[in-house]
């Protein structure tokens, strides 16, 4: 074996397991997807994945985190980047992403909302990860708020968040308009903010 074609194949190994567990609980959620389904589907032996992700919590935190590197950073905050370089705009071009997202064939949902809905017990560390994922989330809002000039950043973030996480459950429902009804009270919502600052 040559030097290092171990760890090649270890990683890939990983690295098959990990996307398959990916597309599985993006799709069907993290409660209804059992291991022997990883496997079966990853082609690996259970040992493998085992050996990688030593229970299923610990590979639903690694599904949580390439969802956030794949979901929230490359997707939305890249999309809403490229729409415009106005941060005012920028929070609003959150709901063009989105409307466009809710008319997909295979829309999932929020990862986030889905694993923390899953799990009811407070301190788990899967829910807790969920929590903290949704914060990141935030997080971007809060960037862009900064920069538009909102005075109240937490509690405005706060609340631009509940409208993004409540149209992505109404477009669950089937309202596939729910972005474009989140960005009309967004828009009201935005103007008495920059109003309140500037004035």
């Amino acid at each position: 074996m040559r030097k290092g074609a171990g760890a090649t194949s270890t990683s890939a190994a990983r690295a098959r397991v990990l996307d398959t567990a990916y597309e599985l609980f993006a799709r069907s959620g993290t409660k209804s997807v059992g291991v022997d389904t990883i496997v079966a589907q990853a082609g690996v032996a259970k040992m493998t994945l085992y050996r990688h992700f030593p229970t299923k919590d610990h590979l639903v935190l690694a599904f949580l985190e390439r969802r956030e590197e794949l979901w929230t950073h490359a997707w939305l905050e890249a999309a809403v980047k490229a729409r415009t370089e106005d941060p005012a705009a920028r929070l609003l071009a959150v709901f063009d992403v989105f409307h466009d997202w809710f008319q997909q064939p295979d829309f999932e949902g929020c990862s986030f909302i889905n694993v923390l809905l899953e799990e009811p017990i407070s301190g788990h560390p899967v829910r807790q990860a969920s929590v903290a994922h949704l914060a990141h989330i935030r997080g971007v809002l809060r960037e862009l708020a900064v920069a538009a000039g909102i005075s109240d950043v937490d509690g405005f973030t706060r609340k631009w968040h509940i409208l993004m996480k409540g149209c992505i459950v109404s477009a669950g429902e089937g309202d596939r308009l729910a972005a474009r009804r989140a960005q009309e009270i967004g828009r009201l919502m935005l103007a008495a903010e920059l109003r309140g600052a500037s004035g």
